[in-house]
């Protein structure tokens, strides 16, 4: 194990780490016994292991290779998924990688038979043994020499070679920074054949960027064998210091700083280390001895071919690295030798191309060279110190950038080395231009001259005398030709000459390259502003290396043969007669444009044989021996860049063409050539058909690897749309047979399903682009329906069903049929008119076709339960009626499917209300859906009754949800807050009710949310309450779970008691602090959180007492007439005002959101006139809570700040009382006839709750009394009203009677006996006594007053009524012996009398309600109640 992590230390590579982990003896390797050749590898592996340190240290990394190679095929052999034949051939390999590695190492030779087993010497003769030893040596010895000569031969062929080389350090005494340029050198022809790396050297003897030490490493790349077979080959460094013009000048405050001047050269001959004849150790460190310059004036150049030419002494001054020649280009020796090339290292690339141009190894790199000048001193004494600054600049004279070598920043301009007073400077220094392909055309080189000063002083006033320029693309789109390029100099004014408009249309150089339209005669003073200087030259040299843009006219015109077509096929032709190195050089671009040709005229014949006769030159070119390296590159390009489809039917026409006219012995001029290369052509046509054959897999893998981002991603799916199109069901018939396993077409199908699925659900096209969406979603359902039926004929069965597969099918098409771009609904009806006629309704035709597929899954559609129960609710709330009618049956397929199964379709009931509230919240379904929902439901179950009273009761269920989301979604988008609390409470009780604990939750926090945004504190508060309740805290163990729901409960209760604390309910915050003081204090013994909690209750103790807090008013609403939604629609509220709440305010509030509403100015229930009404009316008044001191109260010397708050709070019942007039006024005393009429509201749950409001609603027997004190009092109404005016016509009294007396007309109190007095009603409602006695009472009490009134009856009627009032008589008889006998007797004063005297209990109006939200009777989770007995009382008790 040291071994490993010793390793792991030094950062080798994988295979090191592997090797250390088969190293450790303490593992144990568990091998099957059925493969002793894997036995074999283990036990090699770990003997190797032994000795691998050792050959570690010496640095032999042929066996590291060697247990590379054993540790793979070792996993292919466990794998046991070899063929016989691959088995053999991987047998073979093994066991001979084992005999060489044994003999290398000098370990025991191992014997084999002829299969490769190890010889059993037991079983074999002596002389069969001898003869075995002496085959396995001649065997091993002849691998060993064919390794040797494959290795040599590697060196030798091998196309790219590197140079790695780590700057350890560099040693010289300076004294400023100064700038290494290391490359390459060739002596003989005095060339640099490398890019500089260039190292910032910092004046104290380190990198000027500190992060870089020790990480100095480059790795110089692209040499090939040509390069290897150089005489002599250098590995450079030129030192430019960085600072004064003269390193003797002491007052350095005075010197002109930043100048760049001469310093020295290191050289060293790396020849044989390039070459291979030195194996050379990367941590061996070579010294590179520095050359100073005699002189500053003294060329790096010339200071070089001197130095490489004799050695001087160095002084101990110079360069220390390491170095190492790997074999392979950058991409390679990444991977193989990754402890030293990794993404950190510097790559310097060759000047000029490698042998070999992979396909897709793009490049556009220009290297400019500052050759040499000549400038004359004019009126200077002395010769000018030069410096050339060159800048990249475009026709605006925008700066780009510049690279001095590898590993350096790109800079805007670059400064040259100054010589110091010399006339000729030869420069001879090299930097690369990195300028983006499509800006060539515009960019130009544009070379500053200026004379620098030593002295600061001077420096400053000097300005630029001169200027040079070059374009980099010609007229005709060549570019810059490489070589020696003598420039015109200009003079002029300095700001002048940094305007592009001011040379940019004259010649750049002295011989050739004019630019177009550029004149200048010599005799041209000025041009521009500018003038020739005769007196100066300045010469340049470029090298292009670039695979983009050429310098061949003719290759241009075939590379960009779209912009000049009519001479198409004279640069066909000529293609023959460009240069052979210039060709494979744009390789794979001119293989492009050729097939892009061929394919762009699939539709004539016109191009086929010109390309076909360029093909066949261009391989007949890398047949040539000279290009034969090119082989691997016209390989690569047709495995991997190759992609014209259809090109083999244009290939083989030709080839066919001219192999008949040789058959018929005419003379056929390419004949010879074409047999030549009719291997590749094979290679061509063969690539072309397999990508016909995999174009859809293809094409679907670029669709999902290219992402919504690109830019190109909507041509490449339209490119597919239209490959669909095409095919008709012969085509795809032949498409699908081309998959040669089950495995593959069912991978290609789920892929194709998700491809299709992303882009439906987001169209790569505008939304505008109706007729392109149409299209691709016509074409896509086509192709949708055939894989369908696929999947019909070969997975269906059990033993090929694919669930994954099928599940993707169902859920693509919901996807499908769901998409907005299909919701007719949605448009207006020109466009969906539009879209009808053209394409037809989408949505049906692929609803119908999952319903097939759904019932044609039998037995499998459990798998599908309940996972498919949302799409197909998603499906079937689309507004179409037929799609409804065909789909929503499959509900009850799934119920019956899940009750086959389980006896149940619990899972089906659980997700269709999980599912149905998303999609009705998100807009899906209406009225006519929950009717079609019942109806279709219902008729099914019919055919099975053992399941109907199920599905009935599923069906009321699903209705009462359906009813409550839709009044939900109705009111979430309403300017009324209250509404939508109504409606989440409704919503939220539903789910508690029906135990769906989750949903309950997500409704009890939107309700939260909703008070908060008002700032309902002490509602959110009583809200997160019910949540808490839910909440388990257990006192003996601590479990998880446990421990997590006490951290909730925790949690929650602190933001409740916030929540009490901001709407002053400060006792309710106590009671929770009391609690959780309980838990802390006895279960957690967490004392610190205990002292906060009795903090906070001293706190809230002493705001009670000390802050005061207004009394809230209470105001009754009724909402009446058929205006309203059902949740409002004849109904009474109590709502809980704001703090100093008005009633006008709150009713001009209210009337705010309903502004449409009619205002009743009465305070009494209103009519049938009213409440059926289509239109909308509000009532409002104010009533009064009635207080409810709680018993640990009653009685006691309690404050005033204490008791008060129970007048307006834990208020349960509320009165309204209005003054009314009964019988005759006295003048005298008004007050003889005042009575006062109370109305009493009673609500099941206690004010302030959930909500600041509660309906209201009245319980049978509520009624009954309501409705007996109102006959009565109708009665006496009616009695003085006869009594004070004689005149009153007896008809309305006579109907009064009759209806109340006669049974056969109303059923009189009938009713009411039959309903609640009875033993049953009594024995479940024993808290209704007082109100059954009540009831009693009102019911004796009428006798007495339809006796009054049919006494004044008797006296008033006519004599034609008289048998009608004798019939009344007699059954009023009848009524009060019954009445008289079960309730006791009343008796009311004369009826004569003018003053009545009636009692209280008649005169006295009740009006009783039970307020709570509809959906709350019988239901545990309205406003959460106390554990203390005062809090609440279960039914509200009333009194008269």
């Amino acid at each position: 194990m040291l071994l490993w992590i010793w390793m792991c230390a030094l950062g080798r590579c994988r295979a090191y780490m592997c090797v250390g982990l088969l190293c450790d003896r303490d593992q144990e390797v568990v091998l099957s016994a059925e493969m002793p050749l894997v036995k074999e590898v283990t036990t090699t592996l770990r003997e190797w292991g032994s000795i691998w340190k050792q050959l570690y240290v010496v640095n032999t990394p042929t066996l590291c290779r060697l247990m590379w190679d054993l540790m793979e095929w070792r996993s292919q052999l466990l794998s046991g998924t070899l063929p016989s034949d691959e088995f053999k051939e991987l047998k073979q390999k093994v066991t001979s990688k084992i005999d060489y590695g044994n003999k290398i190492l000098e370990l025991d030779l191992v014997v084999r038979d002829v299969d490769g087993n190890m010889l059993d010497p037991e079983n074999a003769s002596v002389i069969n043994l001898f003869r075995a030893h002496q085959d396995a040596t001649t065997k091993i010895n002849d691998r060993i020499k064919e390794e040797q000569k494959v290795d040599d031969k590697n060196r030798e062929s091998s196309p790219t070679h590197s140079l790695y080389v780590f700057v350890r350090n560099f040693v010289c005494r300076i004294g400023e920074d100064s700038e290494l340029f290391m490359s390459l050198y060739d002596p003989n022809k005095q060339t640099i054949i490398s890019e500089n790396y260039l190292v910032r050297w910092g004046s104290k003897g380190f990198p000027k960027e500190i992060e870089m030490l020790n990480n100095l490493k480059v790795v110089f790349t692209d040499l090939g064998n040509k390069d290897l077979n150089r005489e002599k080959i250098y590995l450079i460094c030129q030192i430019v210091r960085v600072g004064r013009m003269d390193l003797k000048e002491t007052n350095t405050k005075k010197c002109t700083q930043g100048l760049r001047r001469p310093f020295g050269v290191a050289v060293m001959d790396i020849s044989d280390i390039i070459k291979g004849k030195i194996e050379c150790d990367e941590e061996k460190q070579y010294f590179i001895p520095f050359v100073p310059v005699v002189q500053e004036n003294d060329f790096l150049h010339s200071l070089l071919n001197k130095v490489t030419a004799s050695r001087g002494d160095s002084g101990g001054q110079g360069l220390w690295v390491t170095m190492k020649a790997l074999v392979g280009d950058i991409v390679q020796i990444r991977k193989e030798y990754p402890h030293l090339v990794d993404r950190s290292t510097v790559v310097a690339r060759k000047l000029g191309f490698p042998e070999i141009i992979m396909p897709g190894d793009i490049r556009n790199d220009i290297y400019l060279t500052l050759w040499a000048g000549d400038f004359d001193k004019y009126n200077k004494t002395t010769q000018k110190n030069m410096e050339v600054i060159m800048m990249v600049c475009d026709e605006e004279g925008k700066a780009n950038s510049i690279c001095l070598g590898a590993g350096d920043r790109p800079l805007n301009e670059y400064r040259s080395v100054i010589y110091y007073q010399i006339k000729q400077p030869r420069w001879m220094e090299t930097f690369k231009v990195a300028i983006p392909l499509e800006e060539m055309h515009r960019i130009h080189l544009r070379f500053m001259f200026r004379h620098r000063s030593s002295q600061e002083s001077k420096d400053k006033s000097e300005k630029n005398f001169a200027m040079a320029f070059v374009r980099l693309m010609k007229d005709d789109g060549t570019v810059l030709q490489d070589g020696l390029h003598d420039l015109v100099v200009f003079k002029g004014d300095s700001k002048r000459m940094e305007d592009v408009n001011s040379y940019l249309s004259l010649p750049s150089a002295r011989h050739g390259d004019v630019h177009k339209g550029a004149t200048l005669s010599r005799s041209s003073s000025s041009v521009g502003g500018l003038s020739v200087s005769s007196r100066d030259s300045f010469t340049i040299s470029t090298l292009v290396c670039s695979t983009k843009l050429t310098q061949n006219v003719g290759l241009l015109g075939l590379l960009k043969w779209r912009t000049r077509p009519e001479l198409l096929k004279e640069n066909l032709e000529k293609l023959k007669i460009i240069d052979g190195e210039e060709v494979v050089k744009f390789l794979q671009d001119t293989l492009d444009a050729l097939f892009t040709i061929m394919m762009e005229h699939s539709q004539t014949d016109d191009y086929d044989i010109l390309v076909f006769d360029a093909l066949i030159y261009i391989i007949g070119l890398i047949a040539d021996r000279k290009f034969q390296h090119f082989n691997t590159v016209l390989e690569a390009y047709i495995k991997q860049h190759f992609s014209a489809t259809l090109a083999y039917k244009k290939l083989m026409s030709v080839l066919k063409r001219y192999l008949d006219v040789s058959s018929r012995g005419e003379q056929c001029e390419n004949y010879l050539r074409t047999l030549k290369a009719l291997e590749y052509i094979f290679k061509f046509i063969v690539r072309s058909r397999t990508l016909y054959s995999h174009l859809l897999m293809t094409i679907n893998r670029t669709v999902i690897t290219m992402g919504r981002e690109h830019t190109l991603i909507s041509r490449v799916v339209a490119c597919m749309t239209a490959i669909l199109s095409q095919m008709d069901d012969r085509h795809y018939t032949l498409y699908l047979e081309t998959f040669s396993g089950t495995r593959d077409l069912v991978d290609f199908l789920m892929e194709t399903f998700m491809m299709f699925m992303d882009l439906i659900g987001k169209h790569v096209y505008p939304s505008d682009w109706m007729a392109m969406i149409m299209v691709q979603n016509r074409v896509f359902l086509r192709a949708i329906n055939i894989y369908a039926d696929t999947m019909n004929l070969k997975f269906l069965n059990n033993n090929d069903f694919e669930v994954q597969l099928w599940n993707n099918y169902f859920h693509l098409a919901v996807a499908f049929i769901t998409q907005e771009s299909l919701q007719l609904q949605h448009f207006s009806p020109t466009k969906r008119n539009k879209i009808l006629t053209k394409y037809g309704d989408m949505r049906r035709l692929i609803g119908f076709a999952i319903r097939d597929m759904w019932y044609k899954l039998g037995g499998n559609k459990i798998c599908f339960i309940p996972g498919m129960v949302g799409p197909i609710l998603e499906m079937t709330l689309i507004p179409e009626e037929e799609l409804r009618r065909a789909t929503i049956p499959i509900f009850f397929d799934m119920m019956l499917c899940e009750h086959k199964h389980s006896t149940h379709f619990h899972k089906f009931e659980n997700e269709i209300i999980l599912k149905l509230d998303h999609e009705v919240e998100g807009g899906g379904g209406d009225e006519r859906y929950m009717e079609l929902l019942e109806n279709i439901l219902l008729e099914c179950a019919i055919e099975y009754p053992f399941m109907k009273p199920e599905v009935e009761h599923f069906v009321t269920l699903v209705k009462g949800l359906l009813v409550r989301l839709l009044d939900y979604r109705t009111v979430m988008n309403d300017d009324s807050r209250n509404n939508r609390m109504s409606c989440t409470v409704n919503l939220l009780n539903f789910y508690k009710d029906i135990n769906r604990e989750g949903m309950y939750i997500r409704y009890l926090y939107k309700l939260r949310d909703l008070h908060m945004a008002v700032e309902n504190y002490t509602e959110a508060a009583y809200t997160l309450l019910l949540h808490s309740r839910l909440l388990k805290v257990c006192t003996h163990t601590h479990t998880q779970t446990f421990t997590t729901q006490r951290q909730q409960k925790e949690y929650l209760y602190d933001t409740i008691i916030g929540y009490f604390d901001k709407g002053k309910m400060w006792e309710e915050a106590i009671i929770l602090c009391k609690e959780l003081a309980d838990q802390y204090e006895n279960e957690v013994f967490d004392y610190e959180l205990l002292s906060q909690s009795l903090k906070q209750q001293a706190k809230f103790y002493e705001s009670i007492m000390k802050i005061l807090r207004p009394k809230p008013d209470y105001f009754a609403v009724g909402y009446y007439g058929q205006g309203y939604p059902p949740f409002l629609r004849n109904k009474v509220f109590i709502h809980r005002g704001k703090e100093y709440e008005r009633r006008e305010d709150f009713q001009n509030q209210l009337m705010s959101q309903f502004p449409s509403a009619v205002r009743l100015n009465i305070t009494t229930m209103p009519g049938d006139d009213i409440m059926l009404s289509p239109l909308q009316y509000i009532q409002c008044f104010t009533v009064q809570p009635v207080l409810e001191i709680p018993p640990r109260l009653k009685n006691k010397p309690v404050p005033d700040q204490i008791i008060n708050f129970y007048k307006s709070n834990y208020v349960q019942r509320f009165h309204y009382s209005r003054p009314v007039r009964r019988g005759p006024v006295d003048p005298n005393n008004e007050f003889v006839s005042m009575w006062i009429e109370r109305t009493t509201f009673t609500t099941v749950y206690k004010l302030p709750g959930i909500l600041r409001w509660f309906e209201t609603t009245i319980s049978p027997l509520e009624n009954a009394i309501e409705t007996m004190e109102s006959t009565n009092e109708k009665i006496l109404t009616m009695i003085n009203q006869y009594q004070a005016d004689e005149a009153l016509p007896i008809n309305p009294l006579s109907m009064l009677l009759n209806g109340i007396v006669d049974p056969a007309v109303m059923g009189g109190f009938a009713k009411y006996e039959k309903a609640f007095f009875i033993e049953e009603y009594t024995q479940k409602h024993p808290e209704d006594r007082d109100k059954l006695a009540r009831l009693k009472d009102l019911i004796a009490w009428q006798i007495p007053l339809l006796g009054g009134g049919i006494s004044l009856h008797g006296k008033r009627v006519t004599d034609d009524l008289r048998p009608f009032h004798e019939r009344m008589e007699e059954c009023f008889k009848h009524m009060k012996k019954k009445v008289e006998k079960e309730y006791g007797v009343r008796e009311l004063p004369d009826m004569d009398e003018r003053k009545s005297t009636r009692p209280r209990s008649v005169l006295r109006s009740f009006r009783q309600s039970v307020i709570s939200i509809s959906s709350l009777q019988g239901s545990e989770c309205g406003t959460p109640t106390k554990t203390h007995p005062d809090r609440y009382t279960s039914i509200p008790r009333t009194y008269t």
